[in-house]
């Protein structure tokens, strides 16, 4: 991991997080521009705000690393060996709409493997961290271990498009599975935040659709429960990035395999 001025890839993510974090929490509540980007996706001028703000940092730590920002585009070598990726507002629909279920991710590919990232979360002060080996939450200045647990059963499901899947897998069909019902309890906030909460103990587990490979949104999350112990896969159990694609990250090897059973079944099922 590069150390530069004293300041790792890993504590780099987690201030460039913050700084858009910072953003995020001073213009909630506020009247916001809108930018339409596609049917039904926009952006507000909190997202523009927040990735400006990530990207001072970036550059300005890291001025030869290249980086792709979700409002702003690639920057850099396409071929580039480093490559950080950022999400300044997951979850905007929410914050358009005064809810505070949002989270602001910045991540650093090296090569093929995320080696830094970083989720923070605007409003209760918290920055989940991983330098790729071990993965903490940051609160008040004082760093805790990360803890996986399936204690609480609530397993998040994105419903948002794409479904590249369907209709062999489609991720609200899990939810009425049988077997969904009787182990689990659904939620869907609707942000990122989410993957990180697996990895903190708040969630048994996240599953999404999806080619992720790169993914502003998810590299983050991913890394936090990689390097947390969680099991991770796509929906069809092979590695993240491959095959089928998609994400099943769980707390444990049991309830990974749990979903992952309900997710295969639906898939044999449309066969």
């Amino acid at each position: 991991m590069l150390i530069n001025n004293g300041e790792s890839d890993a504590q780099l993510a987690l201030r460039a997080a913050q700084a858009g974090a910072d953003v995020v929490r001073a213009m909630y509540g506020g009247s916001l521009a809108r930018f339409e980007k596609s049917a039904g996706d926009f952006a507000t001028a909190a997202d523009l705000a927040a990735e400006k703000a990530i990207l001072e940092v970036l550059r300005s730590a890291r001025p030869d690393d290249a980086v792709t920002g979700e409002e702003s585009g690639s920057t850099g070598a396409e071929a580039a060996p480093r490559r950080w990726l950022v999400d300044p507002l997951c979850g905007t629909l929410n914050y358009a709409v005064r809810n505070m279920l949002v989270g602001v991710n910045v991540a650093l590919r090296v090569g093929d493997e995320i080696t830094a990232a970083a989720t923070a979360d605007p409003f209760s002060g918290e920055g989940f961290w991983t330098d790729g080996h071990r993965a903490r939450v940051r609160h008040d200045g004082t760093d805790e271990e990360l803890a996986p647990s399936p204690d609480s059963r609530l397993v998040d499901v994105n419903l948002d498009p794409p479904f590249p899947n369907a209709p062999g897998f489609q991720a609200v069909k899990l939810m009425a599975d049988p077997g969904f019902g009787q182990r689990f309890r659904p939620r869907v906030v609707s942000t990122t935040l989410a993957v990180a909460w697996v990895a903190a103990g708040r969630r048994a587990a996240y599953v999404t659709d999806g080619d992720l490979r790169d993914s502003v949104h998810f590299s983050a999350g991913i890394a936090l429960c990689r390097a947390a112990g969680c099991t991770v896969t796509g929906i069809d159990g092979r590695p993240v990035h491959t095959g089928a694609g998609g994400l099943i990250a769980a707390a444990d090897a049991e309830t990974h395999a749990a979903l992952l059973a309900m997710a295969e079944d639906q898939m044999r099922q449309q066969a």
